[in-house]
């Protein structure tokens, strides 16, 4: 084997489909198109989902499920943040405008302390609601949990 006759393997190329160049290109006349309709019209895009007329996949499966209209979202904040962050800035006490100034939460958010990591020093957190994890840490610690 030598650089001169290295060639891909059979049947890993394939040559670019040359439309609308006439009849020698083999795709003359309509250019693989078709006769009529708006597939032979340029500009043509179908809709999304789109089956050609069948009865599309999402109308053949039956509806399920609900949404719960009364649903609180949480946004999840971990003991190794909390410790993360008692140590960066010194604080003694976490609350929710101490969050939303480190950059973890919005305004606007619900924050639930999870139990996920190790907490060493005494903090008085304040959230809207705790996992028993990690109420039971921070009371370990020494510190204190404020339910809003």
């Amino acid at each position: 084997m030598e650089l001169n006759n290295l060639k891909p393997a059979k049947g890993s190329t394939h040559h670019d489909k040359r439309v609308g160049r006439g009849a020698g290109s083999g795709h003359g006349g309509y250019s693989t198109r078709g006769n009529k309709g708006a597939q032979s019209r340029s500009g043509y895009s179908s809709k999304r989902g789109f089956e050609g007329g069948q009865m599309p996949l999402q109308r053949r499966l039956p509806k399920f499920g609900f949404t719960n209209l009364k649903r609180v979202e949480f946004k999840p904040i971990n003991l190794s943040t909390l410790e993360e962050l008692a140590s960066r800035s010194g604080a003694t006490e976490i609350n929710l405008d101490t969050l939303v100034a480190a950059g973890f939460v919005s305004s606007s958010d619900r924050v639930k302390i999870l139990g996920n990591g190790i907490l060493t020093k005494a903090l008085t957190v304040t959230a809207n609601a705790f996992s028993k994890s990690a109420e039971a840490a921070i009371t370990a610690a020494g510190g204190s949990v404020v339910k809003l």
